[in-house]
């Protein structure tokens, strides 16, 4: 034992007992005392940090400020906008729609327009009006072997599950996209009674665990499918490939997560962790993936069928496209999700390392779908920190049909970016299963300000088209776009990412960046 810890014992020993002769009331402060004797005795004699044994009790207040580092960071330390994953500036804006206050700030802008990766749109002369544009633009998502398309809202809301977030959360995403008229994505974990509950448009998310469509070994079961796949407010079926958190690596639900009711939705045992698996065990080639879409559209009576990846390898979805044309069965849609996403549980290395980020992704999937003349059947959703008009704007420019946003609907629901959300102590209920927090997440409140935030952010975007001048949103292409490169230049979006032409990779030569993966 330290001497100088034995010393302190020694003399706080005489203190108190000086003290209570004094006045009984000081016993209180004995007991205090014994036991912070006891913990420092524990924290000498225990092995697992030395920390403790070096400077027993007082070793102990480095776990209390690593606690406190990340709010005191948040805020106290960063600026308003080199905050991450999301700036204050992007998260601040987000709640103010959600809230229907005031979108406007004071004195120019914070961000160095000077500093490489700067963007911004030209706006026109002749700017038009944004209240003569269609407030609500929307895509019609179905080709020709769709019976029954979708008219999807230029923004959703990102796939999800009921586990990773809330029963309150998902109610509130849900009642508030019936408001807005738009769509969920129930992510992997199924449906459930809170999606179905609230009557909204649904975009039920297949996985590779095959939640709610499953058999007891964890494959697919045709029936299952074709009964939830029926369901009024489902709309649209997406298979999930792989996502931007992790791809290539399955989706992870924790077992303090993995409730009784989660597990009897997705088919597993309750309070044991479930690791999706990283492939469909459905199908194993490019060929049995565009089978298993025909076969879902045929078991949902001619829904739109589409699939999500993040992109990785490009040559293997080159030979998608191809077996596209050599089978001619195609999607309806095609879900890109950038390396950037996540919203919940994810390896550190796979979230910052794995997958290529949605800006070249979206080039990369445009690109190929035009070169194999696949676009004009095929519908892309662009995912990955979707937070403004801008993002929307910026997307759309660079080939994407439509957008869907997660964090951007979870910052709606009062996320303040606590970073707990793979603990399961989300302090304000959106991504816990604890019902302590939980019950501080009002829905009636909250589905509202889910509603405002995705008008305010379409509004956001026409207004901007308006100032393009432009009237249509798929009058948006790389020209509209301009990226600083260095202090001194720039560039269109169209002179880093030359525009494929319709049909270039159906015949040689191809263009040389495509060169390499045609082969």
């Amino acid at each position: 034992m330290p001497k100088l810890f034995k010393n302190y014992i020694i003399f706080g020993t005489i203190v108190i007992i000086i003290l209570s002769i004094v006045n009984l009331s000081f016993l209180w402060l004995g007991v205090i005392f014994l036991i912070t004797i006891a913990l420092g005795l524990y924290d000498i004699k225990q092995t697992k940090h030395s920390l403790w044994r070096n400077f027993p009790i007082v070793g102990r207040m480095r776990w209390v400020l690593e606690e406190l580092r990340p709010p005191f960071r948040q805020y106290f330390i960063e600026s308003d906008i080199d905050g991450v994953p999301i700036s204050r500036q992007m998260r601040t804006v987000v709640y103010r729609r959600s809230k229907k206050l005031a979108g406007t700030i004071p004195f120019g802008t914070k961000i160095d327009v000077y500093k490489a990766g700067y963007e911004w749109i030209g706006h026109s002369l002749k700017a038009l009006k944004a209240h003569d544009l269609e407030q609500s633009p929307r895509v019609t998502i179905g080709g020709i072997d769709c019976k029954k398309p979708y008219s999807a809202s230029i923004l959703n809301v990102s796939a999800m599950s009921f586990g990773a977030l809330s029963a309150n959360a998902v109610m509130s995403l849900g009642h508030g996209a019936k408001i807005g008229n738009f769509a969920l994505n129930t992510g992997e974990g199924g449906l459930s009674r809170y999606h179905l509950n609230t009557a909204c448009d649904l975009i039920w998310q297949v996985g590779t665990g095959y939640f709610g469509c499953r058999n007891d070994d964890g494959t697919f079961n045709e029936e299952k499918f074709a009964e939830k796949s029926k369901t009024q407010n489902v709309k649209m079926i997406e298979i999930k490939l792989s996502q931007g958190a992790k791809p290539g690596h399955g989706g992870i639900l924790p077992a303090y997560k993995n409730t009784a009711e989660i597990a009897e939705i997705r088919g597993v045992k309750a309070n044991t962790r479930v690791d999706s698996p990283p492939t469909h065990s459905a199908f194993s080639s490019v060929e049995g993936l565009l089978k298993f879409v025909k076969k879902l559209r045929d078991l949902s009576d001619g829904k739109p069928i589409g699939f999500k990846l993040c992109i990785g390898r490009k040559e293997e979805f080159i030979e998608i496209c191809k077996a596209m044309i050599e089978l001619d069965i195609k999607p309806d849609f095609i879900s890109v999700d950038g390396g950037e996403g996540g919203t919940g549980a994810a390896p550190l290395e796979y979230t910052n390392s794995v997958g290529m980020p949605l800006r070249e992704a979206l080039v990369f999937v445009v690109d190929s779908l035009r070169g194999f003349d696949l676009k004009d059947d095929i519908k892309i959703i662009a995912s990955g920190k979707v937070l403004n008009g801008m993002h929307i704007t910026k997307a759309l420019a660079l080939g994407a049909d439509l957008c869907a946003s997660a964090r951007g609907m979870m910052l709606s629901l009062g996320c303040i970016q606590a970073l707990q959300c793979h603990k399961n102590t989300c302090p304000t209920g959106v991504a816990t299963q604890d019902a302590r927090f939980t019950k501080g997440l009002v829905v009636e409140d909250k589905k509202q300000r889910v509603a405002n935030f995705h008008s305010g952010t379409v509004e956001s975007f026409v207004e901007i088209l308006a100032s393009a001048g432009l009237d249509d949103y798929s009058k948006l292409n790389r020209t509209h776009i301009f990226r600083r490169l260095d202090q001194t230049s720039y560039k269109r979006y169209d002179e880093l990412f030359s525009p494929m032409r319709k049909g270039d990779l159906l015949n040689s030569p191809y263009p040389e960046d495509f060169e390499r993966f045609m082969k």
